[in-house]
């Protein structure tokens, strides 16, 4: 038997066996690679967030020593060992994307300056780093792109240096040379993120999507009786605890592929950014916001939610759309 330990997946005997002698097998048991239908292992990344806690811990280790690796532990609960060069207080690591060929901060660096303090940890986003162009309902204007799960990653991992090294605290830098340029050719500018990319990660891995992995995913689909298809992270935790009786397949933006080849009952359940976005592309135009997040928290939201739901179960009478908020309460269901 061998399961994904990030997903919980097992993977099917049919699959295993067309794998059988791979020197990349152990990869998949560590979680650090996944198993494709076809038998090819592809490796899972890390997120931008994983990289820059990397780049910190190293920075700050490195005044006692030079650094070519550290530990982490990942949002996921794995224990990594990423690669880095640090010394005399400074550190660069070199973001891993595995056998993702769409990412586009593939082989950035991100670069760590830290110096002792006497009171904590204190992160600065420095250079490369995107900032909100406006208020949003988790980030303040100006503040820097660092999501809740990369900033606690890169918090861990300075808290255990400076644990480490017996100091009271230190002061790290952090920036992105290439990552003004970058950040301007992603989605960052189209949702409020300016002058840099974001630092991401909420299993600090990055998922090796192409077309072996893909028809994998469909593969699970296809054979299951009852699915939900999401498409993140949180709503694969939490389809988990509301249809706990369903198999729950991480689908990301591949809805469309994966509603044609599913053979049973079918949920779609996720955040509202990317599943209203996939059912009305436009579903934003006339509403003054720049993300679905951002209309999520007016008073037209409800309206807007109920309207998109209503046309696409009437589209598609036999798909069930369960909207959840972070925190996994329903926001909207047609079932």
């Amino acid at each position: 038997m061998l399961r994904d330990p990030v997903s919980g997946y097992q993977y099917p005997d049919a699959w295993v066996a067309q794998s059988a002698g791979s020197p990349h097998l152990p990869l998949v048991k560590s979680g650090l690679a996944v198993l494709t239908s076809s038998g090819i292992i592809l490796r899972r990344g890390y997120t931008t967030g994983t990289t820059a806690a990397a780049a910190v811990k190293a920075a700050i280790l490195s005044h006692k020593a030079l650094v070519s690796e550290v530990s982490l532990t990942l949002p996921c609960g794995l224990i990594v060992q990423v690669p880095v060069t640090a010394q005399g207080g400074a550190a660069t690591c070199m973001k891993f994307s595995g056998d993702y060929p769409g990412d586009a901060t593939a082989g950035i660096l991100i670069e760590a300056d830290s110096r002792k303090g006497s009171d904590g940890l204190i992160i600065i986003a420095g250079e490369g780093i995107g900032r909100f162009s406006r208020e949003t309902p988790r980030f303040s204007k100006g503040g820097p792109a660092i999501s809740a799960s990369a900033t606690a990653s890169i918090m861990a991992a300075g808290e255990d240096a400076i644990a480490a090294l017996g100091w009271a605290g230190a002061e790290v830098r952090l920036s992105v040379p290439a990552g003004q340029e970058i950040g301007a050719s992603t989605l960052n500018p189209r949702v409020g993120v300016i002058g840099g990319i974001s630092l991401l990660g909420t299993t600090g891995l990055v998922e090796p999507w192409d077309g072996h992995y893909t028809r994998g995913v469909l593969e699970r689909v296809r054979s299951a009786e009852r699915v939900v298809l999401t498409t993140g992270r949180t709503g694969l935790r939490y389809s988990h605890l509301l249809f706990p009786d369903h198999e729950v397949v991480l689908v990301g933006r591949n809805l469309g592929e994966a509603i044609a080849a599913a053979r049973g009952d079918v949920v779609i359940c996720g955040l509202p950014g990317l599943v209203l976005k996939w059912i009305e592309s436009d579903v934003l135009v006339g509403t003054g916001a720049l993300t679905v997040e951002e209309l999520s928290v007016t008073p037209q939201f409800s309206a807007v939610l109920s309207a998109v739901l209503e046309r696409f179960v009437t589209q598609n009478p036999g798909v069930r759309v369960v909207v959840i908020n972070r925190a996994g309460e329903v926001m909207g269901d047609t079932g």
